[in-house]
């Protein structure tokens, strides 16, 4: 992880720092290529780590982003061949309302929604786990950002106890196959851990309690979560060892520190649209032979 002072310089929009060259889209991937047959441990990734930067510099290029974000939304609602999915994972408390608020704001919602997944009903319940899924993916031309997602049928199993061991490997492959071939079919797929600490969760929530404000957030099941930390951390890093792949990648997001985070993921989405290069369609008439009287 980087500690030292830097200097930025623009160039292609990477920052540049003393010595070393900090791109997100590298620096917090998972790289599958690179994962050894040891699990990935997320105590080796530092939720506090904020670049050296300051909140300042962080809500200035935010501002920057959130313009370039809104011109590639346009194009590519008008493209209309290519969507955009963005998942985002992580304990209670890691920010992920958050982030959709500070991050998507610059989102038009015309093209653009959120879809949040919580314990299934009885009808989902009666399909299979990817069902519900399924027909919430973006159609061509949207982008979706999903709060919570297919994850949650291998997350609160593996915790609770619920499938075998064997079937959580099969649930992982079963994934990976199913957003393959979304991407397959021009969905473009970023998924987001948000990265937070025992620490910074328990601050989060005391914070909610003692706020009337927030306390309405606050449910048991919360405190129950807090309770087997151990045993959460323990399932996304099998997810994030098992469910890293070219074509759905995993970002673990340094979350403790809420501006950087929003930096990160926003930067990080700003790139992958660029990649995506949606343009505004040829135009197919004249326009020079039409006349508004």
């Amino acid at each position: 992880m980087f500690h030292k002072k830097y200097y930025r310089y623009r160039f292609k929009s990477t920052i540049f720092l003393s010595g070393s060259i900090m791109d997100p889209l590298k620096k917090f991937l998972v790289n599958p290529t690179k994962l050894s047959t040891n699990q990935l441990k997320l105590k080796n990734w530092d939720p506090q780590y904020n670049g050296n930067k300051s909140k300042i510099d962080t809500v200035t290029e935010m501002e920057q982003f959130s313009k370039k974000l809104s011109e590639l939304q346009y194009k590519l609602f008008a493209d209309n061949s290519k969507s955009l999915l963005i998942i985002l994972q992580g304990p209670d408390a890691s920010g992920k309302d958050g982030t959709i608020r500070q991050v998507m704001g610059a989102l038009n919602p015309q093209n653009c929604y959120v879809k949040s997944f919580k314990v299934p009903n009885e009808t989902e319940l009666a399909h299979d786990y990817l069902w519900r899924i399924h027909i919430e993916v973006p159609s061509k031309g949207q982008i979706a950002i999903f709060n919570r997602s297919h994850y949650e049928d291998i997350i609160e199993p593996s915790v609770n106890n619920l499938i075998s061991k064997d079937q959580i490997i099969l649930r992982c492959e079963q994934i990976n196959d199913f957003e393959k071939y979304l991407s397959e079919n021009g969905t473009t797929i970023i998924k987001f851990f948000l990265h937070i600490s025992k620490d910074e969760q328990k601050k989060r929530l005391q914070e909610r309690i003692q706020d009337p404000a927030k306390q309405w957030k606050i449910k048991e099941s919360d405190l129950v979560s807090h309770r087997n930390w151990d045993k959460y951390i323990g399932a996304y890093e099998k997810i994030l060892s098992s469910c890293s792949r070219k074509w759905a990648p995993w970002y673990i997001i340094p979350a403790n520190v809420k501006n950087f985070r929003n930096w990160v993921i926003s930067y990080i989405i700003l790139k992958k649209l660029e990649i995506m290069k949606p343009e505004i369609p040829t135009v197919k008439i004249d326009p020079s032979k039409y006349i508004i009287d």
